[in-house]
Order: C-alpha cells, then sequence, then structure tokens
C-alpha cells in the first residue's frame, strides 16, 4: 500500500509552522525524484527532447536552485563558484551519474530543513534582495519560492524521462 502524499502525513516535526507546506513539497520532490528515473536509460541523462532541458539538467538545477536561494535568504549575494555552477547547469556532464546528482540533491534538501529548523518567524518576515537585479523579496518568500521551483522542476524531469524512455533508441545504438 502506498503511503499519502507528504502533506497529509502530519507536521514535520522541528520544522515551525510555517515552513511547513514548504518542507512538504521539498520532501514531497526528493520522493518522487527517485521514482521518475526508475528504470531510465543513463546514456540519455543528458538527451534533450522537444528543445527541452535534459533530466540531467533538472537534477543539477534542483540543487542550484535550493543553494542559490537559500544564499539569498541568508543575506548574501552568490559566490563566483556558485555563478559557475548556474553557467554550467545546462552543460552536459557526462561524469556525472543520475545516482550521483539525486544525492546531491537529497543533501541540498536535508540542510535546508537543518536551516528551516533554525528559521524563527521574525526572520522570516525579514527583506531580502535577488540577484544582480537585487529585487526585492523575504526570507519567507524566497523559502517558498524554493518550494515551488522544486515542484515544478520535478513536473518537467517527470515528463521528459517518460518521453525519453519510451522512445525507441535511435538505430545504430
Amino acid at each position: 500500500m502506498s503511503k499519502p502524499e507528504v502533506w497529509l502525513r502530519g507536521p514535520i516535526p522541528d520544522i515551525p509552522f510555517l515552513l511547513q507546506p514548504a518542507a512538504h513539497a521539498l520532501l514531497q520532490t526528493l520522493e518522487e525524484v527517485p521514482a521518475c528515473l526508475q528504470d531510465f536509460p543513463e546514456e540519455r541523462l543528458w538527451e534533450r527532447t522537444a528543445g527541452r532541458a535534459s533530466v540531467g539538467f533538472h537534477l543539477l538545477h534542483l540543487a542550484g536552485v535550493l543553494d542559490r536561494l537559500l544564499t539569498y535568504a541568508d543575506g548574501k549575494q552568490l559566490n563566483e563558484a556558485q555563478l559557475e555552477y548556474l553557467q554550467r547547469e545546462s552543460k552536459p556532464h557526462p561524469d556525472l551519474s543520475s545516482e550521483s546528482l539525486v544525492y546531491r540533491f537529497e543533501q541540498k534538501v536535508l540542510e535546508t530543513l537543518e536551516i528551516f529548523k533554525r528559521s524563527s518567524e521574525p526572520t522570516l518576515r525579514q527583506s531580502r534582495l535577488v540577484g544582480r537585479k537585487k529585487l526585492p523579496s523575504t526570507v519567507l518568500g524566497l523559502y517558498f519560492h524554493a518550494a515551488e521551483h522544486s515542484q515544478r522542476h520535478l513536473g518537467q524531469l517527470l515528463v521528459t524521462a517518460t518521453v525519453l524512455k519510451t522512445r525507441q533508441a535511435p538505430s545504430g545504438e
């Protein structure tokens, strides 16, 4: 018997009330990513379909965007390593496996949940500036965007992985 979705399993211990929905969404994404990749052909990790991003991109991006949004929530701007990571997200990385990319995302989700546990309501209300244009947000807004953005890329990952799993390999492979 399958478990209900994470948000229907009750509160996550030690996560502040206001961050429960964000934590639920991140944990749901974390549970569903491996299911999307079940029986996925590793040789197609960096293959694009219908002009859309590869499965590998979505896996890299899931971890990368969490890292960047946590940086902004901490009141900092991106460092050189983060900017380089952002530039490399859209390029194939044949040295990386889907397993290593899922692990990277898992570690970033666990880090995010630890940050959530240390968050207070006054902190969540604090203003933050995002990106080079220094667009206005709040700590709470950044945390919620991290969660919904992860869900958005999970959906794209699911569709792309499904299409690539069911597509016939080109002749000669």
